[in-house]
């Protein structure tokens, strides 16, 4: 068997990984890590990602609730099982009347309402400019 740290003959070095490599990789001992750049953890937030950020995480929060109402209100509803889109499936309109269903629909309205405003109360801004 091979030592794995070495190169195999017949094998060109571009296959190996060697090529690829940086020249203070290939110095540093073996079972060593790269140190990571000091930038990488200072990074400041130009103002087009924040205002990136505030927007997704509104339409995030929007959504859940819009969503989550429908969920709640709408199994409720006549309509819930009693549309021309279910007349051709008798069996699955009798499973969406079924009061279990419909409470489990309206459960997770609930708990999707509950993840958007979680998310709103819990939405905090680096303080780093």
């Amino acid at each position: 068997m091979a030592e794995p740290n070495l190169p195999q003959t017949g094998i060109p070095p571009l296959a190996t990984g060697a090529a690829l490599k940086a020249p203070e990789e290939t110095a540093r001992p073996a079972g060593t890590r790269p140190s990571a750049p000091a930038s990488l953890g200072t990074h400041a937030h130009s103002s087009a990602e924040r205002w990136l950020h505030r927007i997704s995480v509104l339409l995030f929060v929007f959504v859940c609730a819009v969503v989550g109402m429908l969920l709640v209100i709408l199994p409720w509803r006549p309509e819930w099982a009693d549309n021309h889109l279910l007349l051709g499936y008798p069996q699955l309109r009798d499973m969406l009347g079924n009061g279990f269903v419909r409470g489990l629909c309206t459960g997770l309205g609930i708990l999707d309402v509950w993840i958007g405003f979680s998310e709103a109360i819990h939405y905090h801004e680096d303080q780093r400019s």
